[in-house]
């Protein structure tokens, strides 16, 4: 072999290292970009649950203080707190009996109380659900 047949070989070695390199470059980006890509999706997802969660956790929140200070039930926000949060509560509206005070006007609602903590247990759940999905794949 003479040094011009060992140029040209060391030429094609150094061409096919260098698209080599590249090649990996290119992966290794496209696993950084998809990784972002779900990342993102990831904390959208989550902070979507979050807030939804947060919205109906004050609702009922309202829902059982109106209830708890005997709010006049004619009044305009009243029946919009009560008819906004009434799907929300319906499965749990005979789960008890909550205690009254002064003749019936306040009442301890127990019902919205458990409510409460079961959509928060259930927002604590899909998030955590979603962290699996998103972070446990093989």
């Amino acid at each position: 072999m003479n040094d011009n047949q060992r140029d040209e070989n060391n030429l094609e070695r150094r061409q096919d290292l260098l698209q080599d390199e590249e090649t990996f470059r290119l992966r290794q980006e496209e696993k950084r970009l998809g990784t972002a890509q779900r990342s993102n999706t990831y904390i959208w997802i989550v902070n979507s649950i979050y807030w939804l969660g947060g919205l109906l956790e004050i609702l009922l929140g309202l829902r059982f203080v109106l209830r708890l200070f005997g709010a006049n039930p004619q009044n305009e926000f009243a029946q919009l707190i009560n008819n906004l949060s009434a799907p929300f509560i319906a499965p749990f509206s005979t789960l008890f009996i909550s205690p009254t005070s002064d003749r019936g006007a306040n009442i301890f609602d127990v019902n919205i109380v458990i409510a409460i903590i079961a959509y928060a247990l259930l927002s604590y759940l899909l998030v955590s659900l979603v962290r699996f999905i998103f972070y446990n794949r093989v």
